[in-house]
């Protein structure tokens, strides 16, 4: 019986999504749930996926966030309407300019906070308000309107939105399908053989039992978001970022290590900088990894919109820090997972897309969220306290 409640209270965020999500779908009468809104809540929310994967890397760390990465998503979509819409530069040669000025940026935050040991809050804060007064400016500079279009740049927005293999409306798309099949295939073998080599190296596994659920659970939500994706005109190009950088950031922290000495650090620095390890090194890595997933970031928040605004980026660093406590990120660093970052996240998508169906006021859609936020982290500290009086 305990055993069951200790599988209970590792999934609890994962039961609580599809509880959430059920009130939604019920709360819009089924609308929650039609292909469209299935697509809407990848396109609408990938930045969530993006942002709070290197949010991760930074709060595993010891609790570090970075202030900066919405209003940096802002500057960074007016430089790249610049770059391409007034100085008319290649998709290419515009993508490359990006990376290079989020490389710079994340070079010098994180010599800031690594080097010269300003707090993370308060580097990231200077940020988060020059970015938002640049980006501004630089818009307001180059267009009459504050936003420059993107509709011209065909190019970019192939490679950051859109849909593969794209299909009318309704029209069943057969790849998509496919691709949701394979997909399948492959998380039940990783599965089955995490659970075999676990067996094999002596350490402890799931049951048998708990490993075929795992298994049913997680093709049953693949194939369901494949069956409305291919239902809704494709497999959406922005679904492909946000998996392969989930994945590339999943093996990182999890076989390599580089992702062990951002836990490690998490939970004792000194001892880790006694070990070897180049602790302040791994810190500056932490914020200029930030800063080039942020600008990702900005290639599909300006895609999306088909524009550089003003009001891009505003409120993003507040939804990836609380998808990743949400997720079970630990506050106080050392401990969290890509996995459960992206259950957060997808908390986090689903009530963003819950409300807006249902007409709920934004300034209620912050409260909501806040609450949210203060629950997981209510839930963090009593279930560490917990832990400790074992």
């Amino acid at each position: 019986m305990a055993k069951y409640l200790d599988t209970l209270k590792k999934n609890a965020m994962l039961i609580i999504l599809v509880l959430v999500y059920i009130f939604f779908t019920v709360g819009t009468k089924g609308a929650m749930f039609s292909p469209l809104n299935f697509n809407a809540l990848i396109t609408q929310n990938a930045y969530v996926f993006i942002l709070a994967t290197g949010m991760l890397m930074c709060m595993l760390t010891g609790g570090n966030i970075d202030l900066s990465c919405g209003s940096f998503v802002c500057f960074m979509g007016a430089v790249g309407g610049i770059l391409m819409v007034v100085k008319e530069l290649p998709a290419g040669a515009s993508i490359a300019l990006m990376l290079l000025v989020g490389i710079i940026y994340g070079s010098i935050l994180g010599f800031l906070v690594a080097y010269v040991n300003i707090p993370p809050w308060i580097a990231t804060l200077a940020g988060y308000l020059a970015f938002r007064g640049w980006g501004t400016a630089l818009l307001s500079a180059n267009s009459t309107t504050g936003s420059i279009s993107l509709a011209n740049s065909k190019s970019f927005l192939k490679i950051f939105s859109g849909k593969l293999f794209e299909t009318p409306i309704n029209q069943f798309n057969t790849v998509c399908f496919v691709i949701g099949i394979i997909a399948s295939v492959i998380v039940v073998v990783t599965i089955f053989m995490g659970r075999m080599n676990k067996v094999k190296k002596g350490y402890e596994a799931e049951s048998m039992v708990s490993v075929i659920v795992k298994s049913v659970l997680s093709v049953a939500a693949i194939m369901l978001f494949a069956y409305k994706l291919a239902k809704a005109g494709g497999l959406p190009v922005v679904l492909v970022w946000v998996v392969a950088i989930v994945l590339i950031y999943s093996f990182i922290t999890a076989k390599t290590n580089l992702g062990r000495y951002f836990y490690t650090i998490g939970v004792n620095k000194e001892a880790t900088g006694l070990s070897g390890v180049d602790t302040r090194l791994i810190m500056f890595f932490a914020y200029l990894n930030m800063a080039v997933l942020t600008v990702i970031t900005s290639y599909i928040v300006i895609a999306r919109f088909q524009a550089a605004n003003a009001t891009a980026g505003n409120y993003y660093e507040m939804d990836a820090i609380a998808a990743c406590v949400v997720g079970g990120v630990s506050a106080y660093g050392g401990s969290g997972s890509v996995f459960g970052m992206v259950i957060g996240a997808t908390l986090i998508g689903v009530i963003n897309l819950g409300m807006q169906l249902m007409g709920v006021d934004a300034d209620w859609q912050k409260i909501v969220k806040g609450g949210v936020l203060l629950g997981a982290v209510v839930f963090d500290i009593l279930a560490t306290k917990k832990n400790a009086t074992k």
